[in-house]
């Protein structure tokens, strides 16, 4: 199992890296997920306990390595350079998503709180990996991660091929386009491409715009623990507190990246590194996915991934004119 998964993982990083699938935002995470759920049930493998063991440890330690080590993609330097706007713009942009996701999801389509938790973080944040972090703190089932994880990746890709569209009907200045893309756009590949089809004024605000979103990650984590910590307590339940050490972990790589020039080479070798072990969690999680669950949950969650996505699209879209004008 574990050289079948280091392949497919290799796989869909080298596949990322080609001008046509880079072009239309197709980064390893989307793409490990998809050839691991074909793998998975296509060969349907065996698992056997060391088999699982391996999956499982791809799917939480090497999550929280990528996770880290994917700071060094973001520096303090750069988000003073799109100014204390962009960090509120997307403190606001989380904070309705994750309200009306959530709200929605379990008041008006009756989802499973994690199913509609999930589905919302994913469209918020950061997509696939946002929703991986948040499962083991609101201690989600298999099924609730695989079917977020399914419509987000879906919508996420969806809405990256809009901001062409959007772009040729608005009168925004590139560079401000660029941040409304980043902090609405669901993956960080997704903003790298939507903001190369404008300019690059345009990617490099739209990806210091998407990262800072990933930055939140680590309050809006500790936020659902605390809730749920909250909600244990009330029915007799001792937990502990859940802390995602891992997220701290990107904030302070974030640190080290602006106060310390690393070499070209140290730097690349670290967001590869960083690249890699997502895929291979990614990879984890598709291997252990079957179509079958996607079905089994209905139309409801990709409703609420489409709504959430309209949401995103429209109302990130006032929100950017009016912070920027």
């Amino acid at each position: 199992m574990l050289i079948r998964l280091l392949l497919i993982a290799f796989a869909a990083t080298a596949l990322a890296q080609t001008s046509s699938l880079a072009a239309v935002g197709l980064s390893a995470l989307p793409l490990a997920i998809l050839m691991g759920i074909t793998y998975g049930n296509v060969a349907k493998p065996d698992c056997n306990d060391r088999d699982t063991a391996i999956l499982a440890f791809s799917q939480q330690k090497l999550l929280r390595l990528g996770i880290i080590l994917f700071g060094f993609n973001l520096s303090f330097q750069q988000i003073a350079s799109v100014g204390y706007q962009a960090i509120l713009l997307d403190m606001l942009v989380i904070a309705i998503v994750l309200s009306l996701g959530i709200t929605i999801g379990i008041r008006v389509f009756r989802l499973p709180r994690e199913v509609a938790i999930l589905t919302s973080v994913g469209s918020a944040i950061c997509g696939a990996a946002a929703i991986m972090a948040t499962e083991p703190v609101i201690r989600a089932k298999e099924r609730d991660v695989t079917v977020a994880v399914a419509t987000v990746v879906l919508f996420g890709t969806l809405a990256m091929f809009s901001y062409p569209v959007i772009f040729s009907f608005v009168a925004m200045d590139p560079s401000l386009f660029g941040i409304y893309i980043g902090s609405t756009v669901h993956e960080v590949a997704q903003a790298v491409a939507a903001g190369q089809s404008i300019g690059g004024e345009a990617m490099q605000n739209a990806v210091v715009a998407k990262l800072i979103r990933v930055m939140l990650l680590a309050p809006v984590v500790i936020a659902l623990g605390s809730v749920f910590l909250r909600q244990a307590s009330e029915t007799g339940a001792r937990r502990p507190v859940p802390i995602p050490w891992f997220v701290f972990g990107f904030i302070a790589t974030a640190a080290l990246n602006s106060v310390f020039v690393l070499p070209p080479a140290v730097l690349e070798g670290l967001k590869l590194l960083s690249q890699l072990s997502l895929a291979i969690a990614m990879t984890a999680l598709g291997i252990k996915t079957r179509w079958a669950t996607i079905r089994q949950a209905g139309p409801k969650p990709m409703a609420l991934s489409l709504i959430l996505f309209v949401v995103l699209m429209v109302g990130g879209f006032g929100l950017n004119v009016l912070f920027y004008g």
